[in-house]
């Protein structure tokens, strides 16, 4: 595949989308979904490693150059579904395979539950699901939410002098590599006066109002049908352990599970492993 992206802009009914095309028309079509946070670029270097696909990552709403929420609205994952399958829809896409890194990992497992006659395979990377609550949590959560809501109008954006500034904080943050974060930061920042300030939603730092309980997430990954490979990071975060990796692959029928040395963004800071992992997971399940 060229390394060469194309920048994509799609209109949907409630919001225009934004990402990064690789590849060519003709190979499989991919849908990419990044983290928390991140933006497509968050692709940038596994995409060209992967053959024969029509990659299209996209900016998640509040995220990257895609538009933000209207006013009064808040991010929850479940919203994300309706975004990714607009996109797909723009694309003029019936049917597609999805690549997701961590909450776009629990976007496309879901997804992929939700509408399984669209969604041909799903190649996660470092997430099967959403992040549950016990139910003794939820009104705390709720009440925290509440809060969080409240207090947003009052903070002011961090305004950073220059880009290596930003790619500095992003460093500390997330411990990844300098190449790594300024890709984020290049695309996750924005012109102000004084500087930078990142570009996405502050609204997307708030606290869930609403979490799902483990036995409710099983039951939704019970519905996925599509050849599934996830392939986790040798540690992994703390919220991903082993116990809970286990109840949630056993409640995919057609899953396969690689596991790698890297960082919670291994795709992105070593992409040659993951993008061999894929290759070989597509020649066990080739296309019709």
């Amino acid at each position: 595949m060229s390394p060469v992206a194309t920048e994509i802009e799609l209109a949907l009914p409630h919001l225009t989308l934004r990402g990064l095309a690789h590849g060519r028309a003709g190979g499989e079509r991919v849908l990419a979904i990044h983290g928390w946070l991140d933006n497509a670029a968050s692709f940038a270097t596994l995409a060209p490693l992967l053959e024969d696909v029509e990659l299209v990552a996209i900016d998640l709403p509040g995220h990257g150059h895609s538009d933000h929420r209207a006013p009064g609205a808040y991010y929850h994952y479940v919203d994300y579904l309706g975004d990714v399958l607009g996109a797909a829809d723009a694309l003029g896409w019936d049917s597609f395979t999805l690549l997701g890194h961590s909450l776009g990992a629990a976007v496309a497992s879901v997804l992929a539950a939700a509408v399984p006659s669209r969604v041909r395979q799903a190649w996660l990377i470092e997430g099967l699901g959403p992040i549950a609550t016990v139910e003794s949590k939820a009104l705390e959560l709720l009440r925290q939410a509440l809060r969080d809501r409240e207090a947003i109008a009052a903070k002011s954006l961090r305004v950073f002098e220059s880009q290596d500034v930003a790619v500095a904080a992003r460093m500390q943050a997330n411990g990844l590599t300098e190449a790594a974060a300024r890709l984020l930061v290049e695309r996750g920042t924005r012109r102000t006066e004084g500087g930078f300030v990142w570009s996405s939603d502050p609204r997307l730092t708030l606290t869930s109002a609403i979490r799902l309980t483990e036995a409710q997430i099983l039951v939704w990954l019970g519905g996925i049908e599509c050849p599934t490979l996830l392939v986790t990071a040798d540690p992994s975060p703390p919220y991903f352990n082993r116990e809970t990796v286990a109840r949630r692959l056993a409640a995919v029928a057609h899953i396969e599970r690689r596991v790698l040395p890297g960082t919670h963004h291994l795709h992105l800071e070593d992409p040659a492993p993951v993008a061999a992992a894929i290759a070989a997971f597509r020649a066990r399940h080739p296309r019709d």
